[in-house]
């Protein structure tokens, strides 16, 4: 009898706590990210119509926080930073290849709907806003060699964001992550240069970010 009575409480210690999601909870998590944009580029105008560019996936950090407001509804805030290369496709710009690099700068704050709260496994699905500031923008060698001097600007861009995710449980206050977003991102690349004028471009980034990382409850 008295083995009997340990069956419930051995039970219970096998199952792990869950650590659930709720009103007040603040939830770190550390990602280790691959950005792949899905670009969607203009000509180079006004020297070369029907030449297009396209952008190199990056892979980089970034650390999230979330604070739950209810037991299902999470804001998160994500900081991380890429650098990304972008290439001519065709024509005199496919043969030069890399035309210039940018650092990529994405603030996005999404609202989230976490559907089990109090379970190990706790998916989630969010939408929000994104601000994309582009910085230390480069021509690359191959362009300066071909025209001369060069400088290269993109303009800063708002968009929004969809995403979605799960949370699994290692222990009471520590999850596994795995969370996918696609981030509305459009900008316009100017190219300046005493040869060649300035030339723009149009390009839709409008990547899709693949995370896994770690997360903790604060």
């Amino acid at each position: 009898m008295r083995a009997l009575s340990l069956v419930p409480l051995l039970a219970t210690v096998a199952i792990p706590t869950p650590v659930f999601a709720e009103a007040g909870d603040v939830l770190l998590r550390i990602r280790a990210v691959v950005v792949s944009p899905t670009e969607n580029s203009g000509s180079i105008l006004p020297t070369f119509p029907g030449e297009e560019v396209e952008v190199s996936d990056s892979f980089a950090p970034e650390v999230d926080i979330t604070y739950m407001a209810t037991d299902h509804i999470g804001f998160e805030l994500i900081a991380a930073t890429t650098k990304h290369d972008f290439t001519g496709t065709s024509g005199t710009t496919g043969g030069i290849g890399e035309l210039g690099s940018t650092w990529v700068l994405p603030p996005t704050l999404t609202v989230q709907y976490h559907i089990a709260p109090e379970s190990s496994v706790r998916p989630y699905i969010g939408a929000g806003i994104n601000y994309t500031a582009f910085y230390s923008e480069d021509a690359s060698t191959g362009l300066e060699n071909a025209v001369g001097p060069t400088s290269v600007s993109l303009s800063d861009s708002w968009g929004w964001a969809l995403q979605a995710g799960v949370d699994v449980d290692i222990s009471e206050n520590i999850f596994l992550n795995f969370d996918v977003k696609y981030i509305d991102i459009d900008t316009t690349a100017t190219i300046r240069n005493a040869t060649i004028g300035t030339q723009q471009v149009d390009i839709d980034l409008d990547p899709f970010v693949f995370g896994i990382g770690i997360g903790f409850r604060l």
